[in-house]
């Protein structure tokens, strides 16, 4: 293949997988759904939603559960079937999701069709899109690639949440479930037919130098079963456990949080999180392969631990500016960011790209469980204490535990042969099987 159709290649499948990410994003926009079903609620009437109260965020809690889940099972599937098949199930299930509860106001056909259809079909879409993108290019550009490509579910929020609001307004919360289910399982499937892998004998970058090629090489492709025998596995999977959960807990209070000093305008919140969420990941993926993923991770950690010890003061208020509380909450949406496109490429320098697929699914499931757990126990103690004081300190404790565990990803310096006079990572020179 000459090297300019593999760059247009690339580039492609770049772009597609970040319109599907753009798309399955609606995820984030769950509070504008939670708004009208509340309203309904209240106003009451033929057709209303009659849920209890302390149910309404289940839905989002089923398919924030079920996308995790659904991503060792879309690992597997993309792995094996590949991408376009994967894609083409996620279009499918979410478009299914959505047109089913555009029909009902019945609360577990929402649990079902919004919590398990469309979260497994986002599994499955989100899972599709990132490891073809990456194959296409060379090692030193996986950050920057996954960056792009997962900044498209961050950046989703600023285009629906106001076309969210423009459809509620305009034709009420069952047509506008109808036209989301219809667009995006054309979006999803159409765009998906352009996501592809590269040949098996492909050589993303065949300009690299020599001392670059046994890198390359010696990059061991682990089976997934491998990985729980694996020391990084563990250390990755707490470390995502503990970076997206308080990223988690903080999106879902921001616009609460927010309201006390801005008032009103507290929506706009909602839209400069988006930007920042999708900066973290396109920041973090350029900055990790210039100075290495475990000192990014590092970094990211300790400044998000100092974010939440900052908001105790800075959010706890009632006479805080404005401005200060939207810097402070999109700082922590930055560094909530950065997880999504620093663990994938973790997974492919550990891991390698034969098994990339169920091998992320399984690191990933960290984010649905971190997500769960922390965010209830946030929860559970602003119910008990009447603030979010003690939910920002637990969440500093564990950043910090999280990044100290963070610094034994750091690789040791090892002195290649001498005739080639530099150094690489320990990691990236082992010939026999990984043992951690």
């Amino acid at each position: 293949m000459q090297p300019q159709k593999i760059k247009n290649r690339g580039l492609q499948v770049v772009l597609a997988g970040t319109g599907i990410n753009l798309a399955l994003g609606i995820l984030y926009t769950w509070s504008i759904f939670k708004s009208a079903i509340v309203d309904s609620i209240a106003t009451g009437g033929p057709g209303a939603f009659t849920w209890d109260a302390a149910s309404i965020n289940d839905p989002y809690a089923v398919a924030c559960l079920a996308f995790a889940g659904a991503m060792i099972l879309a690992g597997k599937c993309q792995d094996k079937f590949g991408p376009q098949v994967t894609c083409a199930i996620g279009g499918l299930l979410v478009g299914a999701g959505f047109i089913w509860i555009s029909q009902t106001t019945n609360y577990w056909a929402w649990v079902v069709g919004f919590g398990m259809l469309a979260g497994t079909g986002i599994g499955f879409g989100y899972s599709a899109a990132t490891p073809p993108a990456l194959k296409w290019f060379s090692p030193a550009k996986t950050g920057l690639i996954a960056g792009i490509v997962v900044s498209g579910f961050g950046l989703a929020s600023v285009y629906i949440a106001p076309l969210a609001r423009y459809l509620l307004a305009e034709v009420g919360l069952q047509q506008s479930m109808m036209y989301f289910g219809i667009a995006f399982a054309v979006v999803v499937t159409g765009l998906g037919m352009l996501v592809s892998n590269p040949p098996a004998d492909f050589v993303a970058d065949p300009q690299q130098k020599t001392v670059s090629k046994a890198v390359t090489a010696a990059v061991i492709d682990l089976k997934p079963s491998q990985l729980f025998t694996n020391g990084k596995f563990y250390t990755l999977w707490l470390c995502f456990f503990i970076g997206s959960g308080a990223g988690l807990m903080v999106i879902g209070s921001a616009k609460g949080l927010a309201k006390a000093s801005m008032g009103e305008m507290a929506f706009l919140v909602v839209v400069i999180m988006s930007i920042g969420n999708a900066a973290g990941r396109l920041i973090a993926g350029v900055v990790s392969d210039k100075i290495g993923r475990a000192t990014t991770l590092c970094i990211v950690l300790v400044f998000q631990a100092c974010m939440m010890f900052a908001a105790i003061p800075i959010l706890g208020s009632d006479g805080s500016s404005p401005i200060l509380v939207a810097l402070l909450v999109t700082a922590m949406v930055f560094n909530y960011g950065t997880n999504l496109s620093l663990f994938p490429s973790f997974a492919k320098d550990y891991w390698g790209m034969k098994n990339f697929g169920m091998n992320y699914g399984l690191l990933f499931s960290a984010w649905g469980i971190g997500a769960f757990v922390l965010v209830r126990v946030s929860e559970m103690l602003k119910v008990k204490t009447g603030s979010m004081e003690s939910s920002f300190i637990v969440a500093g404790v564990l950043l910090l535990v999280g990044a100290m565990m963070s610094m034994s990803l750091r690789p040791k310096k090892v002195a290649v042969p001498a005739k080639e006079s530099v150094f690489v990572e320990e990691e990236e020179l082992v010939l026999q099987k990984v043992q951690d």
